[in-house]
């Protein structure tokens, strides 16, 4: 039971962070706005993806500090949120009832133990969503593995590049890569092979992209997008790496000087255009990483603005300095920004001096309106 708890716990401060680390990513992006540094697109992936193990690791910050807290290196230093508001209530800070105050201050342990013993019919619903969710988001993700896995494998061996394997496949329009335990997998479509500038750009693209390690990347949002499937912020969050990236890697292929400007954007345009003449079992085929998006939401406006970023961006072409000074400068006080909500946001260990005077207040007040209803209902002798 305890260890179910302790994941439950797990699980929903994984979800108050990343919902507080999103808001912060936007305090972010406007300071780099600001500094006209919009686009360093290539620090700016990489500092969702620090952001993202942290996340990830809050558990292991919690439980080292708590380590520190009973050695001693850490003893007296409490940033619990929940305590800082009931000591602040109790000083005067704010009015209200001391019983609701309890009731808000002890929601979520309230919330956790209705879950835990499936105590109610809104944590039953919720439990049911839970399992009914991620049972259908695995299902998905078995049948999207099972699909590229068809793809990759009725596709023809072209050439071999130590554990890059190129391939060749009718069965998809766009030109994509993944990867299997040890060898990674460029597939290009058989249409495209009459046209070698296209070929060339594509190849490129992909290679990029495992020089990036975005392919892992991709395995792992994809992995655990079956757990965070109701929020919001996960969604949200894996879409920006996935704009990230496709910016990065545009930018960083073209500044190579192997490949024109020119014929990269045409290839962008002309491998979206095939893409949207027919719409094939190859939505499903994730996780892999493509020249350009080629799903059923691809006719959205949404998508097709961000194309036309891509190659606005492929066409300004700026470059930054000292981009990894820019990234230091800003990941340390995001990682410090990140341990401290990951510490503030966790359940109370104990029973503090502030809660235990909480607790004294709320029975003081029950016991005077106990004794006020008694002395009202009194009777004179």
């Amino acid at each position: 039971m305890i260890a179910v708890e302790g994941l439950l716990d797990a699980f929903i401060n994984a979800n108050i962070l990343f919902v507080l680390c999103y808001l912060l990513w936007f305090a972010v992006r406007a300071v780099l706005r600001g500094l006209g540094l919009s686009h360093t697109y290539g620090t700016q992936l990489r500092l969702l993806n620090v952001a993202f193990i942290a996340i990830v690791c809050s558990p292991i910050i919690s439980l080292v500090f708590r380590s520190m807290q009973t050695s001693g290196y850490a003893r007296g230093v409490n940033v619990n949120l929940s305590d800082a508001v009931v000591a602040y209530y109790l000083n005067g800070g704010f009015q209200m009832e001391a019983s609701k105050f309890e009731t808000l201050v002890l929601m979520r342990d309230q919330f956790t133990l209705n879950l835990l013993n499936a105590d109610g019919l809104g944590a039953q619903a919720l439990l049911v969503i839970l399992a009914l969710g991620s049972a259908l988001g695995v299902l998905r993700l078995f049948m999207s593995v099972l699909s590229l896995r068809c793809i990759v494998r009725s596709s023809y061996a072209w050439r071999d590049f130590g554990r890059v394997q190129l391939r060749v496949s009718d069965r998809t329009l766009v030109p994509f890569s993944t990867r299997g335990w040890r060898t990674y997998f460029v597939v290009i479509p058989s249409h495209m092979l009459g046209n070698g500038r296209e070929v060339s750009v594509a190849l490129a693209h992909e290679f990029q992209h495992i020089r990036q390690g975005d392919l892992e990347w991709e395995i792992l949002l994809e992995a655990l997008k079956p757990i965070f499937f109701l929020n919001p912020a996960y969604r949200a969050w894996k879409s920006q790496v996935e704009h990230l990236r496709e910016l990065n890697c545009d930018r960083e292929v073209l500044s190579q000087g192997r490949i024109e400007v020119k014929a990269y954007c045409e290839t962008l345009l002309s491998v979206c255009q095939q893409s949207l003449r027919k719409d094939r079992a190859f939505s499903l085929a994730v996780p892999k990483v493509t020249l350009v998006t080629a799903d059923r939401f691809s006719l959205v406006d949404w998508n097709r603005g961000f194309l036309e970023r891509r190659i606005h961006s492929a066409l300004d072409g700026k470059r930054t300095r000292y981009q990894r000074l820019l990234f230091a400068a800003i990941a340390v006080p995001l990682l410090v920004a990140i341990a401290f909500a990951t510490l503030a946001i966790q359940r109370p260990g104990d029973w503090s001096h502030d809660r235990l005077m909480l607790s004294t207040v709320v029975n003081l007040d029950r016991l005077d309106k106990i004794n006020r209803l008694s002395t009202f209902g009194r009777l004179p002798n």
